[in-house]
Protein backbone atom coordinates (compact mmCIF):
# COMPACT_ATOMS: atom_id res chain seq x y z
CA UNK A 1 0.00 0.00 0.00
CA UNK A 2 1.84 3.06 -1.27
CA UNK A 3 -0.69 5.67 -0.20
CA UNK A 4 -2.27 4.88 3.19
CA UNK A 5 -4.73 7.77 2.88
CA UNK A 6 -5.96 6.69 -0.54
CA UNK A 7 -9.20 4.71 -0.32
CA UNK A 8 -8.25 2.88 -3.49
CA UNK A 9 -5.38 1.30 -1.60
CA UNK A 10 -7.93 -0.52 0.54
CA UNK A 11 -8.61 -3.00 -2.25
CA UNK A 12 -10.81 -5.86 -1.10
CA UNK A 13 -9.34 -9.24 -2.14
CA UNK A 14 -11.41 -12.09 -3.48
CA UNK A 15 -11.70 -14.29 -0.41
CA UNK A 16 -11.92 -18.07 -0.83
CA UNK A 17 -13.60 -17.94 -4.26
CA UNK A 18 -16.41 -20.40 -4.82
CA UNK A 19 -16.72 -20.61 -8.62
CA UNK A 20 -20.02 -21.46 -10.26
CA UNK A 21 -19.82 -25.11 -11.38
CA UNK A 22 -20.60 -25.87 -15.05
CA UNK A 23 -23.70 -27.87 -14.06
CA UNK A 24 -25.20 -24.78 -12.41
CA UNK A 25 -24.41 -22.57 -15.41
CA UNK A 26 -26.11 -25.11 -17.68
CA UNK A 27 -29.19 -25.18 -15.42
CA UNK A 28 -29.36 -21.37 -15.39
CA UNK A 29 -29.05 -21.12 -19.17
CA UNK A 30 -31.67 -23.83 -19.62
CA UNK A 31 -34.10 -21.82 -17.46
CA UNK A 32 -33.24 -18.26 -18.53
CA UNK A 33 -31.70 -18.55 -21.99
CA UNK A 34 -30.23 -15.19 -23.02
CA UNK A 35 -31.13 -13.78 -19.61
CA UNK A 36 -28.18 -15.68 -18.16
CA UNK A 37 -24.82 -14.30 -19.26
CA UNK A 38 -21.22 -15.23 -18.59
CA UNK A 39 -19.81 -12.60 -20.99
CA UNK A 40 -16.96 -10.69 -19.40
CA UNK A 41 -18.38 -7.25 -20.28
CA UNK A 42 -21.69 -8.07 -18.60
CA UNK A 43 -19.97 -9.55 -15.57
CA UNK A 44 -17.70 -6.52 -15.18
CA UNK A 45 -20.70 -4.19 -15.37
CA UNK A 46 -22.23 -6.09 -12.45
CA UNK A 47 -18.99 -6.36 -10.51
CA UNK A 48 -18.59 -2.74 -9.46
CA UNK A 49 -20.48 0.08 -7.80
CA UNK A 50 -19.52 3.63 -6.81
CA UNK A 51 -17.24 2.44 -4.00
CA UNK A 52 -13.44 2.62 -4.46
CA UNK A 53 -12.88 -1.12 -4.08
CA UNK A 54 -11.53 -3.15 -6.99
CA UNK A 55 -12.80 -6.73 -6.94
CA UNK A 56 -13.02 -9.38 -9.70
CA UNK A 57 -16.52 -9.63 -11.23
CA UNK A 58 -19.10 -12.37 -10.54
CA UNK A 59 -18.95 -15.58 -12.55
CA UNK A 60 -22.42 -15.22 -14.07
CA UNK A 61 -25.29 -12.72 -14.30
CA UNK A 62 -28.99 -13.60 -14.26
CA UNK A 63 -31.65 -11.07 -15.28
CA UNK A 64 -34.73 -11.84 -13.18
CA UNK A 65 -38.25 -10.92 -14.27
CA UNK A 66 -40.27 -12.43 -11.40
CA UNK A 67 -39.93 -13.45 -7.77
CA UNK A 68 -40.01 -17.05 -9.00
CA UNK A 69 -36.92 -16.38 -11.14
CA UNK A 70 -35.07 -15.12 -8.07
CA UNK A 71 -36.25 -18.06 -5.94
CA UNK A 72 -35.11 -20.57 -8.57
CA UNK A 73 -31.65 -18.97 -8.83
CA UNK A 74 -31.15 -18.71 -5.08
CA UNK A 75 -32.28 -22.30 -4.48
CA UNK A 76 -29.92 -23.53 -7.20
CA UNK A 77 -27.06 -21.50 -5.73
CA UNK A 78 -27.80 -22.93 -2.29
CA UNK A 79 -27.69 -26.44 -3.73
CA UNK A 80 -24.24 -25.80 -5.27
CA UNK A 81 -22.85 -23.68 -2.41
CA UNK A 82 -22.45 -20.59 -4.60
CA UNK A 83 -22.78 -16.96 -3.40
CA UNK A 84 -25.64 -14.81 -4.71
CA UNK A 85 -25.37 -11.03 -5.08
CA UNK A 86 -28.48 -8.88 -5.73
CA UNK A 87 -27.90 -6.00 -8.19
CA UNK A 88 -30.03 -2.92 -8.90
CA UNK A 89 -28.34 -0.12 -10.85
CA UNK A 90 -24.95 -0.14 -9.11
CA UNK A 91 -25.20 3.38 -7.67
CA UNK A 92 -24.38 2.42 -4.07
CA UNK A 93 -21.24 3.23 -2.13
CA UNK A 94 -21.30 0.39 0.39
CA UNK A 95 -19.55 -2.29 -1.69
CA UNK A 96 -22.18 -4.90 -0.84
CA UNK A 97 -22.69 -5.95 -4.48
CA UNK A 98 -19.01 -6.81 -5.01
CA UNK A 99 -18.32 -10.47 -5.75
CA UNK A 100 -15.63 -10.99 -3.09
CA UNK A 101 -16.17 -14.76 -3.33
CA UNK A 102 -17.33 -14.97 -6.93
CA UNK A 103 -20.85 -16.28 -7.50
CA UNK A 104 -23.96 -15.21 -9.39
CA UNK A 105 -25.22 -11.65 -9.69
CA UNK A 106 -29.04 -11.40 -9.87
CA UNK A 107 -29.96 -8.26 -11.79
CA UNK A 108 -33.37 -7.00 -10.62
CA UNK A 109 -33.52 -3.90 -12.83
CA UNK A 110 -36.03 -5.52 -15.21
CA UNK A 111 -38.46 -6.11 -12.33
CA UNK A 112 -39.63 -2.53 -12.67
CA UNK A 113 -43.43 -2.59 -12.37
CA UNK A 114 -45.40 -0.37 -10.01
CA UNK A 115 -47.80 -3.07 -8.82
CA UNK A 116 -50.31 -1.09 -6.75
CA UNK A 117 -50.89 2.51 -5.72
CA UNK A 118 -53.33 2.93 -2.84
CA UNK A 119 -53.87 6.67 -2.73
CA UNK A 120 -56.52 6.38 -0.03
CA UNK A 121 -54.07 4.98 2.53
CA UNK A 122 -50.91 6.57 1.10
CA UNK A 123 -49.09 3.37 0.14
CA UNK A 124 -47.62 1.80 -2.98
CA UNK A 125 -46.26 -1.65 -3.74
CA UNK A 126 -43.48 -1.88 -6.30
CA UNK A 127 -41.06 -4.43 -7.69
CA UNK A 128 -37.49 -4.10 -6.51
CA UNK A 129 -36.19 -2.69 -9.82
CA UNK A 130 -38.46 0.39 -9.78
CA UNK A 131 -36.37 3.54 -9.35
CA UNK A 132 -37.18 6.47 -7.13
CA UNK A 133 -37.87 8.82 -10.05
CA UNK A 134 -39.99 6.22 -11.82
CA UNK A 135 -42.23 5.83 -8.77
CA UNK A 136 -42.63 9.58 -8.33
CA UNK A 137 -43.55 9.96 -12.00
CA UNK A 138 -46.18 7.21 -11.64
CA UNK A 139 -47.86 8.72 -8.57
CA UNK A 140 -47.54 12.42 -9.38
CA UNK A 141 -51.06 12.58 -10.86
CA UNK A 142 -52.39 11.31 -7.49
CA UNK A 143 -50.91 14.34 -5.72
CA UNK A 144 -48.43 12.08 -3.92
CA UNK A 145 -44.68 11.59 -3.82
CA UNK A 146 -42.01 9.39 -2.24
CA UNK A 147 -39.54 11.67 -0.45
CA UNK A 148 -36.45 9.56 0.24
CA UNK A 149 -33.70 10.98 -1.96
CA UNK A 150 -30.20 9.48 -1.60
CA UNK A 151 -28.87 11.68 -4.40
CA UNK A 152 -29.07 9.05 -7.14
CA UNK A 153 -31.88 7.48 -9.14
CA UNK A 154 -31.39 4.21 -7.27
CA UNK A 155 -33.75 1.24 -7.34
CA UNK A 156 -36.12 1.06 -4.40
CA UNK A 157 -34.96 -2.49 -3.68
CA UNK A 158 -31.41 -1.23 -3.36
CA UNK A 159 -32.54 1.72 -1.25
CA UNK A 160 -34.32 -0.64 1.12
CA UNK A 161 -31.35 -2.99 1.24
CA UNK A 162 -29.00 -0.15 2.23
CA UNK A 163 -31.49 1.76 4.39
CA UNK A 164 -31.00 4.83 2.22
CA UNK A 165 -31.73 8.29 3.55
CA UNK A 166 -30.76 11.69 2.12
CA UNK A 167 -31.33 15.34 2.94
CA UNK A 168 -35.11 14.82 3.32
CA UNK A 169 -34.50 12.60 6.35
CA UNK A 170 -34.91 15.54 8.73
CA UNK A 171 -38.65 15.53 7.94
CA UNK A 172 -39.45 12.18 6.31
CA UNK A 173 -36.90 9.91 8.08
CA UNK A 174 -35.12 7.07 6.22
CA UNK A 175 -36.10 3.94 4.32
CA UNK A 176 -36.38 2.08 7.63
CA UNK A 177 -39.41 4.14 8.63
CA UNK A 178 -40.97 4.19 5.15
CA UNK A 179 -40.90 0.51 4.19
CA UNK A 180 -44.12 -1.14 5.39
CA UNK A 181 -43.69 -4.62 3.91
CA UNK A 182 -41.45 -6.78 1.77
CA UNK A 183 -41.36 -9.91 -0.35
CA UNK A 184 -37.96 -11.51 0.23
CA UNK A 185 -36.31 -14.63 -1.14
CA UNK A 186 -34.27 -16.19 1.67
CA UNK A 187 -31.03 -18.14 1.28
CA UNK A 188 -32.95 -21.42 0.95
CA UNK A 189 -35.01 -20.10 -1.98
CA UNK A 190 -38.14 -19.64 0.14
CA UNK A 191 -40.32 -16.58 -0.46
CA UNK A 192 -41.18 -14.73 2.76
CA UNK A 193 -43.63 -11.83 2.99
CA UNK A 194 -43.23 -9.40 5.87
CA UNK A 195 -45.34 -6.54 7.16
CA UNK A 196 -48.52 -5.16 5.62
CA UNK A 197 -50.21 -1.90 4.66
CA UNK A 198 -51.48 -1.55 8.23
CA UNK A 199 -49.94 1.40 10.05
CA UNK A 200 -50.22 -0.31 13.42
CA UNK A 201 -49.36 -3.92 14.19
CA UNK A 202 -48.00 -5.76 17.21
CA UNK A 203 -48.12 -9.29 15.78
CA UNK A 204 -44.87 -11.27 15.73
CA UNK A 205 -41.32 -10.27 14.91
CA UNK A 206 -40.69 -7.05 12.99
CA UNK A 207 -38.97 -8.85 10.11
CA UNK A 208 -39.35 -5.87 7.80
CA UNK A 209 -36.97 -3.79 9.92
CA UNK A 210 -34.61 -6.75 10.09
CA UNK A 211 -34.30 -6.99 6.32
CA UNK A 212 -34.12 -3.23 5.68
CA UNK A 213 -30.45 -2.29 5.78
CA UNK A 214 -29.18 -5.88 5.59
CA UNK A 215 -27.43 -5.11 2.26
CA UNK A 216 -28.42 -8.38 0.63
CA UNK A 217 -26.95 -10.60 3.36
CA UNK A 218 -30.28 -11.96 4.65
CA UNK A 219 -32.24 -12.30 1.43
CA UNK A 220 -33.11 -10.83 -1.96
CA UNK A 221 -35.92 -8.27 -1.85
CA UNK A 222 -38.28 -8.54 -4.81
CA UNK A 223 -41.30 -6.42 -3.75
CA UNK A 224 -41.53 -3.42 -1.44
CA UNK A 225 -44.58 -1.72 0.07
CA UNK A 226 -43.82 1.94 0.75
CA UNK A 227 -45.33 4.84 2.63
CA UNK A 228 -46.25 7.81 0.41
CA UNK A 229 -46.82 11.48 1.25
CA UNK A 230 -48.96 14.30 -0.17
CA UNK A 231 -47.15 16.69 -2.46
CA UNK A 232 -46.60 20.00 -0.62
CA UNK A 233 -48.57 22.92 -2.04
CA UNK A 234 -45.53 25.18 -1.97
CA UNK A 235 -41.81 24.84 -1.36
CA UNK A 236 -39.38 27.59 -0.39
CA UNK A 237 -35.63 27.45 0.04
CA UNK A 238 -33.15 29.65 1.86
CA UNK A 239 -29.39 29.93 2.25
CA UNK A 240 -28.31 31.18 5.66
CA UNK A 241 -24.83 32.26 6.67
CA UNK A 242 -23.49 31.69 10.19
CA UNK A 243 -20.31 32.90 11.88
CA UNK A 244 -19.29 29.35 12.82
CA UNK A 245 -20.49 25.72 12.80
CA UNK A 246 -21.68 25.91 16.41
CA UNK A 247 -24.13 28.70 15.53
CA UNK A 248 -25.42 26.74 12.54
CA UNK A 249 -25.99 23.61 14.61
CA UNK A 250 -27.77 25.56 17.37
CA UNK A 251 -30.05 27.21 14.81
CA UNK A 252 -30.93 23.82 13.33
CA UNK A 253 -31.77 22.41 16.76
CA UNK A 254 -34.02 25.37 17.53
CA UNK A 255 -35.81 25.07 14.17
CA UNK A 256 -36.65 21.43 14.92
CA UNK A 257 -37.61 22.11 18.56
CA UNK A 258 -39.98 24.92 17.49
CA UNK A 259 -41.77 22.62 15.05
CA UNK A 260 -40.90 24.54 11.89
CA UNK A 261 -41.86 22.14 9.02
CA UNK A 262 -38.40 21.97 7.47
CA UNK A 263 -37.98 19.25 4.83
CA UNK A 264 -34.27 19.42 4.00
CA UNK A 265 -31.30 20.71 5.90
CA UNK A 266 -27.72 20.73 4.65
CA UNK A 267 -24.54 22.08 6.22
CA UNK A 268 -21.64 23.26 4.08
CA UNK A 269 -18.51 24.18 5.99
CA UNK A 270 -15.37 25.77 4.56
CA UNK A 271 -14.03 22.44 3.28
CA UNK A 272 -17.33 21.61 1.53
CA UNK A 273 -17.43 25.05 -0.12
CA UNK A 274 -13.88 24.56 -1.40
CA UNK A 275 -14.86 21.18 -2.86
CA UNK A 276 -17.94 22.66 -4.58
CA UNK A 277 -15.90 25.54 -6.00
CA UNK A 278 -13.20 23.18 -7.27
CA UNK A 279 -15.73 20.79 -8.84
CA UNK A 280 -17.90 23.41 -10.55
CA UNK A 281 -15.11 25.98 -11.13
CA UNK A 282 -16.96 28.65 -9.16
Amino acid sequence: MNAPNDLRSLTTPRLDPRPVPPAMVEALKARFGERCSTARAVREQHGRDESPFDVPPPDAVVYALTTEDVAFTVALAQQHGVPVIPFGVGSSLEGHLLAVQGGVSIDLSRMNAVLRVNAEDLTATVEAGVTRKQLNEAIRHEGLFFPIDPGADATLGGMAATRASGTNAVRYATMRENVLGLAVVTASGEVVRTGSRARKSSAGYDLTRLFVGSEGTLGVMTEITLRLYPLPEAISAAVCHFPDIDAAVRATIQIIQMGVPIARCELLDAHAIRAVNAHDKL
